[in-house]
């Protein structure tokens, strides 16, 4: 039984889809005017993981994921760099792929950009002003919050109380709106910015009602689960939440869903604080699979703390997965002919290891995606088998059994403990003949070819099973 914290009630509930076996999920994507940041990261990590755990549980999943592809502050960058907003949006939605092919994110089902979402849009602003809920001021199309009674009942703030916060922060540009908390759902054209034809004048979308009209295109009216970061709460999600009911006249999502935030170095993130990294910096030190690695960690509605020693430890222990697997593959693959299939001592021990570690990684991940216990999980089996491997006599088909399993639970995390290791046939040629110089009694030629093997970022670790070659 899978249960998830749901953000709106407050609690955990147990995963009843739509439709049995099913399930319609939407996930904020990024604004794409930069490289992604950490704190884009774990989101995208997050969902992607959640998505591929109830693949592996049976269900079919439709994921959507957004680009938001018009904005300020993507007009404002394409107005400084002399182009488009599309061609601004073009390059960093391909800069985006770069990065989460390297983090292992699958493709979303839909991949919808707002500005291919024009009709959706203008229909659902359209029903929202016969239905009363929206109004034209100076500057563009607003949605009535007072109108919607539920309003506030995500982020379970009283209207009330925002309106009194939000009323000392208004412009002259809000003087239009019947409450301070009414929010855009068309804006006007101004100079230099990008504009569609609509009913009530050129502009463009407010940012909310891109969301609303991107799920009800590609999944309906009404969707099983939403996902984002918990700074999208609110206004964000409270916000499509306003528009889609009233428009839709019926429930909009069933389970919210909301990770945590990043410190580095226990700080909050931030371009002003001087701590703020994208993903494509942090890969010129730690590799993607271990960026990944560090996400999982720890659960995702909890904050994380970045810092250089936790990503060390990250590595150090992505490492040591990596190792085992390694070393399971490699004495199976030069176990001799009469050990293929015999039971050999501890065999016992470790296939009972390993349907544990199976029982056990299930268990935490259907407890509200709890990455950390479920990696737990995976570390116990790590040690039965690191343990069962240096037994002499073992059977080698327990040993490709959990180097199987730790394949499989590892891959419902989308991590590959043998991505992009292949060694080069110029490596294993100098290992090859290493071997033959050793036999001949020529260790100096021998100790030669190690170091040039060495020096291609490669090591020899001899074994009793043969010479075993892998990365520095």
């Amino acid at each position: 039984m899978i249960r998830i914290f749901n953000t709106e009630t407050r609690s955990k509930e147990e995963l009843k889809t739509i439709e049995p076996g099913k399930v319609k999920m939407y996930v904020c994507g990024p604004t794409v005017y930069n490289f992604f940041h950490l704190g884009n990261a774990r989101p995208f990590i997050t969902y992607d993981t959640f998505r591929r755990f109830l693949q592996y549980r049976g269900y079919a999943v439709d994921y959507v994921q957004n680009f938001t592809d018009i904005d300020d502050k993507m007009i404002k960058r394409a107005n400084e760099e002399g182009i488009t907003v599309r061609e601004l949006a073009d390059r960093f939605i391909n800069e985006y792929f770069k990065d989460a092919d390297g983090l292992n994110i699958q493709r979303a089902t839909v991949h919808p950009r707002a500005t291919d979402s024009m009709d959706e849009i203008i229909a659902i602003i359209k029903t929202l002003e016969v239905k009363g809920y929206a109004y034209a001021t100076e500057d563009g199309v607003y949605f009535d919050t007072g109108k919607f009674a539920a309003y506030g009942k995500l982020s379970h703030h009283k209207l009330d109380e925002l309106e009194a916060g939000a009323s000392e922060r208004l412009g002259s540009s809000d003087q239009g709106k019947r409450h301070p908390m009414d929010f855009a759902l068309w804006k006007f054209k101004k100079p230099g910015e990008p504009t569609w034809d609509s009913p009530w004048g050129e502009g463009r979308p407010g940012w909310h009602i891109e969301c609303s009209a991107m799920v009800r295109k590609h999944l309906g009216e009404t969707i099983d689960i939403h996902g984002g970061g918990q700074d999208l709460v609110f206004p964000h999600h409270e916000n499509e939440i306003a528009q889609s009911e009233a428009a839709n006249g019926k429930p909009f999502v069933h389970y919210w869903m909301h990770n945590g935030f990043i410190n580095v170095d226990q700080e909050k993130m931030s371009k002003s604080a001087g701590n703020f990294f994208t993903v494509r910096d942090l890969v010129q030190q730690y590799q993607y699979d271990v960026l990944r690695f560090f996400m999982l960690t720890g659960h995702y509605r909890m904050p994380i703390n970045f810092s250089a020693e936790l990503l060390s430890a990250a590595q150090n222990g992505w490492e040591r997965i990596k190792t085992c697997v390694e070393n399971l593959d490699f004495v199976v693959a030069h176990a001799s002919a009469d050990l293929a299939e015999q039971a050999g001592p501890g065999a016992t021990s470790l296939q009972d290891a390993c349907n544990q570690a199976r029982t056990d990684f299930i268990a935490a991940m259907e407890d509200d995606l709890n990455t950390a216990d479920a990696l737990a999980a995976i570390f116990e089996l790590v040690r039965a088998a690191n343990t069962a491997a240096a037994v002499q006599g073992l059977a080698a088909a327990v040993l490709k059994t959990a180097a199987a399993t730790l394949r499989e639970l590892l891959d419902v995390l989308g991590l590959n403990p043998n991505r992009g290791e292949e060694i080069p046939a110029e490596v294993l040629t100098l290992v090859e003949e290493r071997t033959a110089a050793k036999k001949a009694r020529d260790f100096q030629k021998a100790d030669a070819l190690r170091a040039q093997v060495l020096e291609l970022g490669f090591e020899i670790k001899d074994t009793p099973q043969g010479p075993k070659v892998s990365p520095r």
